[in-house]
């Protein structure tokens, strides 16, 4: 290799036979690149087409989240949380109202319970059909599937917009319950998105999951060993893709989870089939919770009338809180000194902990494949350099 090596910092490889010996061609996929889903780069050492080495980049993106935790209210904190995944804000706020409500031991109200399990549910809906539309694009079959997912996504952020007033950025949850209560109009309009949810799936998965293109691309390409999923840390639709049943709504049993019936699909071969296969397998799932949750959910307030939101100094002590975010599992780490502001803000995001076994994914795999992989992982910029 040239002296300008995109590893001459990292310890030398291995000796390679004198077949392939200065012979390998370095390729640069990114920072700028459609299938990169943001600003990451990967450098890799390619054989011909064959990936023999793979280096994720990151940092292009970091907006020093954790440090501006540290000098922020805990509730100016929560838009920031909005801005990690920004697919998926609802789930990011009621991680970090779960971990503050840990460290100041707040009880929330039944109906915020149910309303939190709703909106966590429709965020993993939209979060996975999306993810299926990308995917698609991914391997070559531009605009008609993202388009179809997109189409179903709207109708939940319209809900979004409609409660939070916004439809990314919904800063709706708070320490002890949510911002504002939906009316009975809005709830049943959620219901009707729900009840015809599985019509889309039915046609996604006729004309899209069982076509034999997708699956020769897909079948036997980026395998993860259960083994790996475990010692990387790897969580969420991944980790259950290998066939290992871990997820926190069952584990944690947080919310009010342990109230309803559903089950946690789970792959056989860990490749990037069953990681898309988990996508819409999750999405069923959610249908069933948000229909046993529309039937259950209780009049009352949605908000703990005892929390001082704006006078909000929890006491001194530390808390971890997590949840089954769409990605994987997303937590975060508090410290309080007793102040206004958190003396230690620690986030645990799926996006960069599933990325970590990247290299792994990709080994032998040619570079058409890499971008496939990546986008079974399913990543959002905004958490891997927060």
């Amino acid at each position: 290799m040239s002296a300008t090596s995109f590893y001459e910092l990292e310890q030398a490889p291995p000796p390679m036979t004198s077949r392939i010996e200065g012979e390998l061609l370095e390729v640069s996929l990114g920072p700028q690149h459609p299938s990169t889903h943001g600003v990451f780069r990967m450098n890799a050492a390619l054989d011909g087409e064959i990936v023999v080495k793979l280096k994720p980049v990151f940092g292009y993106l970091h907006r020093n989240h954790e440090k501006i935790g540290e000098n922020a209210s805990y509730l100016g904190s929560m838009p920031y949380t909005d801005r990690l995944d920004y697919f998926c804000s609802m789930t990011n706020n009621w991680a970090y109202a779960l971990s503050v409500e840990k460290l100041a031991g707040l009880e929330v109200p039944e109906r915020a319970e149910y309303l939190r399990v709703i909106l966590a549910e429709l965020t993993r809906l939209q979060n996975h059909a999306s993810l299926l539309g990308f995917l698609l694009s991914d391997m070559g079959a531009w605009g008609t599937p993202l388009m179809y997912a997109f189409r179903e996504r709207e109708k939940i952020l319209d809900l979004f917009e409609s409660l939070s007033g916004s439809r990314m950025m919904c800063d709706y949850m708070r320490f002890g319950g949510c911002r504002v209560d939906p009316s009975p109009e809005w709830l049943q309009r959620a219901k009707k998105i729900v009840e015809a949810f599985p019509k889309f799936l039915d046609e996604f998965e006729k004309l899209l999951i069982k076509n034999e293109i997708l699956i020769a691309r897909t079948q036997g390409v980026g395998r993860l060993s259960a083994e790996l999923a475990i010692n990387a840390g790897i969580t969420g639709p991944m980790l259950r893709a290998c066939g290992v049943n871990y997820d926190l709504r069952k584990v944690d049993g947080y919310g009010f989870y342990p109230r309803f019936k559903f089950r946690v699909p789970l792959g056989d071969h860990g490749d990037t089939y069953d990681r898309l296969m988990m996508r819409a397998l999750e999405m069923r799932e959610s249908l069933g919770i948000l229909k046993q949750a529309f039937e259950q959910i209780p009049a009352g307030p949605v908000m703990n009338p005892k929390v001082k939101i704006r006078a909000f100094k929890p006491p001194a002590g530390e808390a971890y809180g997590r949840i089954e975010g769409p990605k994987g599992e997303l937590g975060f780490y508090l410290i309080s000194d007793g102040s206004a502001n958190p003396y230690r803000y620690r986030v645990r995001p799926p996006s960069f902990i599933n990325l970590t076994i990247l290299e792994d994914l990709c080994l032998g795999h040619t570079v058409a494949d890499v971008m496939v992989i990546l986008g079974s992982v399913d990543i959002v910029m905004g958490e891997v350099d927060r």
